[in-house]
């Protein structure tokens, strides 16, 4: 019996190690949360630069390797979606060194191009991570849909490196591929990201995104969502406002993913031209 007891309070013992361990990575994780999310762009500052547009941003853990950016210059709004390897702190990590880059980036630049914003990104980050190519490096690296808006002539360039971008118009949704290379580095030729250019007109709605929609598991099937569903689903909302498109969004996707565990960071952007 005594020998049962000693063993009983040593459980007890490292029980309450691993419950003050954990405690203390949780306080950690969510202070980190703070800071990420002071980096981002505030609620008053979107609604001001992008006056009729949502964002659906919804971490898989406390930290997320999804962001979203916003820079207004001139006439001109910069937005872009991006997605970081790995979600939680590896991507949290890669995502501040994200949103420094691109802020460095613009203001450094006499004049914006989304492609060659993309281009020096993926030279600032190749470059902060010493990536070079060989064996054994870091592959870490993001995806993004950058988008740059003229509100005088309503011309609006778009580059992506993975992701791309949708806009409806007249009930017809129109997508504009992505470079099939990641902002880093990868086992394809570097080459440089092509600049998409499109007159936008009023009332066209364009959405933004990572893959954390389209890859949820989950449904009567239990697989993913997939992206032709994801289509439809914009298709079906992009005439209703703003906020009740992203009440939407969040409802279906809870309806969809269930008991399932969340896959991974998820991030929409939804913008209406007016």
């Amino acid at each position: 019996m005594p020998q049962d007891n000693k063993l009983y309070q040593e459980l007890l013992k490292q029980r309450d190690e691993i419950s003050r361990q954990k405690k203390e990575i949780i306080e950690s994780l969510e202070y980190a949360c703070l800071i990420q999310t002071a980096l981002l762009p505030q609620s008053s500052s979107i609604h001001k630069t992008l006056h009729d547009s949502f964002i659906f941003y919804l971490p898989k853990d406390i930290v997320s390797g999804d962001f979203y950016w916003i820079y207004e210059r001139k006439e001109s709004v910069l937005f872009a979606a991006v997605d970081c390897t790995g979600h939680g702190v590896p991507g949290a990590l890669m995502s501040i060194l994200g949103i420094t880059s691109l802020n460095e980036i613009v203001n450094n630049l006499d004049s914006i191009k989304a492609n060659r914003i993309l281009n020096q990104l993926r030279e600032k980050i190749m470059k902060s991570l010493h990536q070079t190519g060989q064996g054994g490096e870091s592959k870490d690296g993001m995806d993004i849909s950058l988008c740059i808006f003229n509100r005088k002539t309503k011309e609006l360039q778009y580059s992506g490196a993975n992701n791309s971008l949708y806009y409806i118009r007249r009930d017809i949704l129109h997508e504009i591929k992505p470079d099939k290379m990641p902002i880093g580095v990868s086992g394809i030729e570097e080459k440089s990201f092509r600049n998409n250019v499109v007159k936008m007109k009023k009332g066209d709605v364009l959405y933004i995104f990572t893959d954390g929609f389209p890859d949820q598991f989950g449904g009567p099937k239990e697989k993913k969502f997939k992206y032709k569903p994801f289509k439809n689903l914009l298709l079906e909302i992009h005439n209703k406002n703003m906020k009740e498109q992203r009440e939407i969004l969040l409802s279906t996707f809870h309806a969809w993913k269930r008991d399932f565990e969340q896959v991974d960071d998820i991030l929409i952007i939804g913008v209406r031209i007016n």
